[in-house]
């Protein structure tokens, strides 16, 4: 209801189509700002909290914007104003929102119920246009925004009665908030599952992003509507959607998640011409009930390959990188959309997203999407714990790690390779340098080295190595001849001993 009442509330503020598509850039833009530094807060954070404070804030926002409509007193810029506040404080919980979902339900069923999730997100948008058109004829055009006000109290209410399951698994104390971030963007770059899935969620988003900004102006301008077309359409794109989630398990079964996305965007460029020449109601309407059937169809197989592509540890860094994509390509695409189509007109905005659309499918095949399902992400414990002979602080670093590796010279290249697919495991784990040697004096003697920020992260990266990283581990040590030597260097600085044991002495002192 809000969003559709938002546009077509611009739409009779100001029809420009450059001012029109704004209103999405406005929505969508600070999820591309912020969501990265949200989904840090969601691994470091109570989830449950987090949504709370996020979901409380939406409320305050859409309350306020409310009573502006109600007082007659919104601009353009006041709408734009408002959509980004509200835009800022759904980045916060974004990333959370998609982390909760394997709290709710085993990994195994964690496709249905994304696909389901879709089912009540499409519900709503099939019913909120036709509610929300109906609200504004017969209490004024403020109606929608103030139902839509209320009724995230139930969404708060909902958070508050939940109890997610307790997680006993964390023995350290939480990460830093920059820290998290970077470790987060490291992660995700040797990543390959998750890098994948992005790559081919860019080559769809950026060109899907035209229907949804300009979909006032072909109601208002091509077909010669008013808002209840514009609500019947959305709701038509709702309602593809919800027909899409019902067959899309079926159709992954027989196309695999790759042919699934190859067929929904096909579909999304066929709805995209037929947009492109909508001159009657009936037209835009089978565009709309296909572009929600694909939208459906190929954003529910992109969100399950980036969620199996993450351990736990990172989920919500990881998703917010995937949010932050998706609101970046789609505010993008709507500036550019929105120009070309205020430049063009409607119809050639349309052509060349579908026209885009339909390239990137052979330009993206190469990254296969929902690999990650092959890999077992629980956490392997394997690592024994660093033998030290003093008190290490957390924060002393950075930490320098050696493994010493002897190796037959028949095996030397062999070695290697799998020693460089164990690199990216150490980096995705927190690792910021890595690098092996090979002892000038000794054919066959290797020493891996890898650098981490602190104490702590390192006793962290125990916790984060997976039972995937525990096979690659196994594949390097099928070639060495006896067990690797393990060793931890500390960055030492002169002075630090006395100034430790100063330290110690005082709080002795005090204590005393």
């Amino acid at each position: 209801m809000y969003n559709a009442a938002s546009g077509w509330l611009m739409v009779s503020l100001n029809p420009d189509p450059l001012i029109v598509s704004l209103v999405q850039v406005a929505s969508t833009f600070p999820m591309f700002l912020f969501a990265l530094a949200a989904g840090a807060l969601a691994d470091i954070v109570d989830k449950r909290r987090l949504l709370i404070v996020g979901e409380t804030s939406i409320t305050v926002f859409c309350g306020l914007f409310s009573a502006l409509v109600w007082l007659h007193r919104v601009t353009p810029g006041s709408l734009l104003v408002f959509a980004c506040l509200i835009g800022v404080a759904s980045a916060l919980v974004a990333p959370a929102w998609q982390a909760v979902v394997p709290q709710l339900v085993p990994r195994e069923d964690l496709s249905v119920a994304v696909v389901a999730n879709s089912v009540g997100v499409n519900i709503s948008r099939a019913l909120g246009p036709a509610l929300g058109g109906f609200f504004a004829a017969g209490f004024g055009i403020s109606a929608p925004f103030w139902v839509n006000t209320f009724s995230n109290l139930g969404v708060i209410g909902s958070l508050v009665w939940w109890r997610p399951p307790r997680d006993t698994s964390h023995r350290l104390p939480a990460e830093r908030f920059a820290s998290a971030i970077r470790t987060g963007i490291r992660h995700a770059r040797y990543n390959p599952h998750l890098r994948s899935t992005l790559l081919r969620s860019a080559g769809f988003f950026l060109f899907a992003s035209a229907y949804w900004a300009l979909l006032p102006l072909v109601a208002r301008n091509q077909v010669a509507g008013g808002p209840a077309l514009y609500g019947l359409l959305l709701g038509a794109i709702g309602g593809g959607a919800v027909v899409g989630a019902f067959v899309t398990p079926w159709l992954a079964t027989k196309l695999g998640p790759d042919g699934l996305v190859t067929a929904g965007t096909i579909g999304t460029g066929g709805a995209l011409l037929l947009f492109a020449v909508a001159d009657r109601a009936v037209i835009a309407l089978t565009a709309s009930l296909l572009a929600g059937l694909s939208w459906t169809a190929v954003l529910s197989t992109l969100n399950v390959s980036a969620q199996v592509a993450l351990p736990e540890w990172v989920r919500g860094r990881g998703l917010a990188l995937f949010v932050t994509l998706f609101s970046g390509t789609m505010a993008l695409g709507s500036v550019v959309w929105g120009k070309l189509a205020s430049m063009y007109g409607l119809p050639l905005a349309h052509y060349a997203a579908a026209g885009g659309a339909l390239l990137a499918i052979p330009l993206t095949r190469r990254w296969k999407l929902q690999t990650g399902t092959k890999s077992d992400l629980t956490p392997a414990m394997h690592w024994p714990a660093p033998i030290v002979t003093r008190e290490v602080g957390g924060d002393e670093g950075p930490v320098m790690v050696t493994v010493e590796y002897l190796v037959d010279s028949k095996n030397h290249d062999a070695f290697l390779i799998a020693l460089n697919a164990l690199a990216r495991e150490r980096r995705r784990d927190g690792a910021y340098a890595w690098g092996v040697f090979e002892d000038a004096a000794q054919r066959g003697r290797f020493v891996e080295t890898f650098l981490v920020e602190s104490w702590l992260e390192h006793l962290r990266q125990h916790d984060r190595v997976t039972r995937a990283d525990r096979k690659l581990e196994e594949r390097v040590h099928q070639f060495v001849l006896q067990e690797p030597k393990v060793t931890h260097l500390i960055t030492a600085e002169p002075g630090h001993e006395l100034k430790k044991w100063s330290s110690l002495r005082g709080s002795d002192t005090s204590t005393k």
